[in-house]
C-alpha cells in the first residue's frame, strides 16, 4: 500500500546506528497509536455501557409502568384513566427496549470487538517483541565484551570455543528477534488503520439499523395517540400555573399576617393570652436528667387529649403519652436559668415533669390550660364556657371579701388589732357552677367556697389563736438562734433545738380533715392551680425557726417574728411526694369558719430541696416537746407525792403536838388537885410539870421504902 513507511529487515544483521534510529522513531509511533487507542477504546466503551445501560433502563420503565395499576398511593384513588395510558406506553417503551437491546448486541460485535482485539492481541505483541529484543541486544553486547577481553598471550581453547559459541548465539537470537520486531512495526501501520476505521463502521451500521427499527414502530397510530397525550398534558400543567399563582399569593398573604408571630416573645398587648383553653399544641423543651446535677433538654411537640399530655418527636408517626394531667398540679418554677418552666406533678405525686415554653404567652396558656384539664372541665358538653365562668368566678374570688376578713379578724386574739395592708387573694369554689363541676371537689378534705390566702397577713409578729402576747412586744427583733439580746429573754431560748430554714410562703386554706396526709398533697394542689389561674408567681422568702416550742416565720431582713405557731397545734405535716421542695403542715386553730370551736389551717411552703429535712426537724422538735412533757408530769407526779407526804407529816407532828399537849393539861389539873405548900412570903408555889414528875418520883420511893 503506498504511503506506508517500513523498517528495512535486510539491515537488521548488521544492526548500524541508522537503522538503531529508524526503530526509535517507528516506537515512538507505535507508543503513540497505543496511546490514542487506549483513549479511542474508553470512548466507545462508555458509548456500550450507556447502550447497555439505556436498553436496562428502558425495560425497566416498561416493568415499572405495567405495575403502576397495582400500586396503592395514599393520596391518590383509582384511576382507570391513567393506568390504561400507562400500560399503552409501557408496551410501546418494551418494545423500544428490544430495540435497544439489540443495538447493544450489534455495539458488542461490530464495534467493541475489533478495537479490543487490536488494543489486547496486536499492542500487547509490540510491547512483548519490544522487551524480547533489548533483552536480546544486551545479552549479544555482553557477548561480543567477553569476546573482545580474550588474551592474545594466554590463549585457552577451551575459553575461546565457549566464547565464541555465546557470541553465535546471542547473534542469531538478536537477528532473529529483531527481523519479527520490525516485522510487527511494519504490520502495525497497517492495523493501525483497520483498528480505527472497523469499529467506526461497526457504530455506524448497528445505527442505522435501530433507527430503522424504530421508524417501522413508530407509526401513524402511536403519533396520533401521542398528540392526544400532549394535550392534555398542556392542560394539566395550565391548572397547576394557576393553582400555583393562587398559592404564592396565599404564602404572601401569610406572610404579611405572620410577621409578629416570627418574634419567640410576642407583646401580650397584641396576642392576649386565653385562660379558657382545654386543648392546646405546640413545641416545649423538656428536662431530662442525665446525673445528680446536670440534665438535657429536648425540643418536643406536646399536645393534649383529653385528661392526657401527648408528646411527639419529630418524625414520628404518632404521639405518645407522656403525662396523665387528671387532678395533677401544675406551677411555674425557676430552672437552670431558664425562663418560661412550669412543672406538672401528677395528683399521686409519683411523677413530675418540667418542660419549657418558648414566649410568656405560651407559658401562661399551657399553665391555664393544664390547670382546666386537671378539674376535669373537658368532660363537660361546653368546655371553654365553663372554663371562662370558672376562671370569671376565681378571678372575682381574688380580691378579699368581708367574710374572708372577718374570718381573719376572728382568728385574732381578744383586744388585739392588726394592720390591714397585706396582699391577700383567695379563690372560691366552682361547685356551683355545674354538676360536673361539684363532682370534682374533694369535699372530704377541703371544705368548699374555701378562701386561699397567698401571702402573710402582717409583716410583723402575727399570734395565733391561743397565743398569748403581751402589749409592745409587736416588731420585736427575735434572735433565730434563740440568743437573748437588748436584755429581753427569747421565747425559745431555753430550747434544745434551734434549726434554721430558707421557705417560700404558697399559701394557706381551712381544711376539713387533719388526721390524713391527703389533705396536704390535695391543699398543695387547690394553691398551685390558683396561683397559675390569677399568674401569682411571688412569693414571701421567710426564715422558719424549728424549736421545740413552736416554729417561727422570721423576716430575714429585719430579723421581725411574722408568724408563730405553736408546736403543739401542728397536728399534722408532710412533704410532697415527687416535689421535695413543697411542704405544710396543718395547724389546730380555736374559731374560723365552721361553728365548731377548733378549725384546722393548711399552710404550704416551698424550700430549697429540703422539704424532708424540715418535716424531719419537726418531727423531732415534737419527740423533744413530749419527751419533755412527759418529764415534766413525771416530774409534777412525784413533787406532788413529796407534798403529799410532807403534808402527812405536818398532820402527824401536829396530831403528836396535840396529843402532848393533853398530856400536859391532864398532868396539870392532877397537880392542881393536891395541896401545895405556901412559900415563906405567904403565896403558893406552882410547881413546873418537870418538877411536879420529880416529887411524884420521890413519893412512889419513899412509899417503896416504907413498904421495904
Amino acid at each position: 500500500m503506498p504511503g506506508i513507511d517500513k523498517l528495512p529487515i535486510e539491515e537488521t544483521l548488521e544492526d548500524s546506528p541508522q537503522t538503531r534510529s529508524l526503530l526509535g522513531v517507528f516506537e515512538e509511533d507505535a507508543t503513540a497509536i497505543s496511546n490514542y487507542m487506549n483513549q479511542l477504546y474508553q470512548a466507545m466503551h462508555r458509548i456500550y455501557d450507556a447502550q447497555n445501560e439505556l436498553s436496562a433502563a428502558t425495560h425497566l420503565t416498561s416493568k415499572l409502568l405495567k405495575e403502576y395499576e397495582k400500586q396503592r398511593f395514599p393520596l391518590g384513588g383509582d384511576d382507570e384513566v391513567m393506568s390504561s395510558t400507562l400500560q399503552q406506553f409501557s408496551k410501546v417503551i418494551d418494545e423500544l427496549s428490544s430495540c435497544h437491546a439489540v443495538l447493544s448486541t450489534q455495539l458488542a460485535d461490530a464495534m467493541m470487538f475489533p478495537i479490543t482485539q487490536f488494543k489486547e492481541r496486536d499492542l500487547k505483541e509490540i510491547l512483548t517483541l519490544k522487551e524480547v529484543f533489548q533483552i536480546a541486544s544486551n545479552d549479544h553486547d555482553a557477548a561480543i565484551n567477553r569476546y573482545s577481553r580474550l588474551s592474545k598471550k594466554r590463549e585457552n581453547d577451551k575459553v575461546k570455543y565457549e566464547v565464541t559459541e555465546d557470541v553465535y548465539t546471542s547473534r542469531k537470537k538478536q537477528h532473529q528477534t529483531m527481523m519479527h520486531y520490525f516485522c510487527a512495526l511494519n504490520t502495525l501501520q497497517y492495523k493501525k488503520k483497520i483498528a480505527l476505521l472497523e469499529p467506526l463502521l461497526g457504530y455506524m451500521q448497528a445505527q442505522i439499523s435501530f433507527f430503522k427499527m424504530g421508524s417501522e414502530n413508530l407509526n401513524d397510530q402511536l403519533e396520533e395517540f401521542l398528540t392526544n397525550i400532549g394535550t392534555s398534558v398542556q392542560n394539566v400543567r395550565r391548572e397547576m400555573d394557576s393553582d400555583v399563582e393562587t398559592m404564592q399569593q396565599t404564602i404572601e398573604d401569610l406572610e404579611v399576617a405572620s410577621d409578629p408571630l416570627y418574634v419567640p416573645d410576642p407583646d401580650p398587648t397584641k396576642f392576649p393570652v386565653n385562660r379558657n383553653l382545654t386543648r392546646k399544641a405546640g413545641y416545649l423543651n423538656a428536662r431530662n436528667k442525665t446525673g445528680l446535677v446536670s440534665s438535657t433538654w429536648d425540643r418536643q411537640f406536646y399536645f393534649t387529649q383529653g385528661g392526657n399530655l401527648m408528646s411527639q418527636a419529630r418524625g414520628d408517626v404518632a404521639g405518645g403519652l407522656a403525662m396523665d394531667i387528671d387532678n395533677c398540679s401544675v406551677m411555674a418554677v425557676d430552672c437552670e436559668d431558664r425562663r418560661y418552666c412550669f412543672q406538672i406533678t401528677s395528683f399521686d405525686g409519683k411523677k413530675s415533669s418540667i418542660l419549657q415554653a418558648e414566649s410568656k404567652k405560651d407559658h401562661e396558656e399551657w399553665i391555664c390550660t393544664i390547670n382546666n384539664i386537671s378539674k376535669q372541665i373537658y368532660l363537660s358538653e361546653n368546655p371553654e364556657e365553663i372554663a371562662a365562668r370558672v376562671n370569671q368566678s376565681a378571678l372575682e374570688a381574688v380580691t378579699p371579701s368581708p367574710s374572708f376578713q372577718q374570718r381573719h379578724e376572728s382568728l385574732r386574739p381578744a383586744g388585739q388589732s392588726r394592720p390591714l395592708t397585706a396582699r391577700t387573694s383567695s379563690s372560691g369554689s366552682i361547685g356551683s357552677e355545674s354538676t360536673n363541676l361539684a363532682a370534682l371537689s374533694l369535699d372530704s378534705l377541703v371544705a368548699p367556697d374555701t378562701p386561699i390566702q397567698f401571702d402573710i397577713i402582717s409583716p410583723v409578729c402575727e399570734d395565733q389563736p391561743g397565743q398569748a402576747k403581751a402589749s409592745g412586744q409587736g416588731g420585736r427583733r427575735t434572735n433565730p438562734f434563740g440568743e437573748s439580746g437588748g436584755g429581753t429573754k427569747s421565747e425559745t431560748e431555753d430550747s434544745i433545738l434551734h434549726q434554721l430554714f430558707i421557705v417560700r410562703f404558697l399559701g394557706s386554706m381551712e381544711v376539713k380533715s387533719d388526721d390524713n396526709p391527703d389533705v396536704v398533697y390535695e391543699t398543695m394542689r387547690q394553691i398551685l392551680a390558683a396561683r397559675a389561674i390569677h399568674n401569682i408567681f411571688r412569693m414571701t422568702e421567710s426564715h422558719l425557726l424549728v424549736s421545740c416550742d413552736c416554729l417561727k416565720l422570721i423576716d430575714p431582713q429585719t430579723q421581725v417574728t411574722r408568724l408563730m405557731f405553736p408546736l403543739p397545734s401542728v397536728v399534722l405535716y408532710a412533704t410532697h411526694q415527687e416535689n421535695k421542695r413543697l411542704f405544710g403542715f396543718v395547724l389546730r386553730t380555736s374559731g374560723g369558719r365552721s361553728e365548731s370551736n377548733l378549725s384546722s389551717v393548711c399552710y404550704i411552703f416551698e424550700s430549697n430541696n429540703e422539704g424532708e429535712k424540715i418535716c424531719d426537724s419537726v418531727g423531732l422538735a415534737k419527740q423533744i416537746a413530749l419527751h419533755a412533757e412527759l418529764d415534766r408530769r413525771a416530774s409534777e407526779k412525784q413533787k406532788e407525792i413529796e407534798r403529799v407526804k410532807e403534808k402527812q407529816q405536818k398532820e402527824l407532828s401536829k396530831q403528836k403536838q396535840i396529843e402532848k399537849d393533853l398530856e400536859e393539861q391532864s398532868r396539870l389539873i392532877a397537880a392542881s388537885s393536891r395541896p401545895n405548900q405556901a412559900s415563906s412570903e405567904g403565896q403558893f408555889v406552882v410547881l413546873s410539870s418537870s418538877q411536879s414528875e420529880e416529887s411524884d418520883l420521890g413519893e412512889e420511893g419513899k412509899k417503896r421504902e416504907s413498904e421495904a
